[in-house]
């Protein structure tokens, strides 16, 4: 048998959370993980957040991430 290769998709998506970016990031990879089967890796790539002009408090924070994960094929 000769060496295996592997194919790796990448999607970007972006998650929110009132906690923190880490959360938002936590929550992308949880949302996920519903549909997508063999993740290999995350990258966050930006982060973002809403502010309540009155008070200048963080009130929503996003994380926009790129989940990576296995090409399978069928046998």
């Amino acid at each position: 048998m000769l060496g295996m290769t592997h194919v790796a998709k990448v999607i970007e998506i972006i998650g929110s959370s009132d906690k923190s970016w880490d959360d938002a990031a936590q929550v992308a990879l949880n949302e996920a993980t519903k549909t997508i089967h063999g993740i290999t890796g995350i990258e966050v790539t930006n982060m973002t957040a809403k502010v309540d002009p009155t008070t200048g408090k963080i009130t929503e924070y996003h994380s926009v991430v790129k989940i990576a994960f296995r090409v399978e094929h069928p046998q």
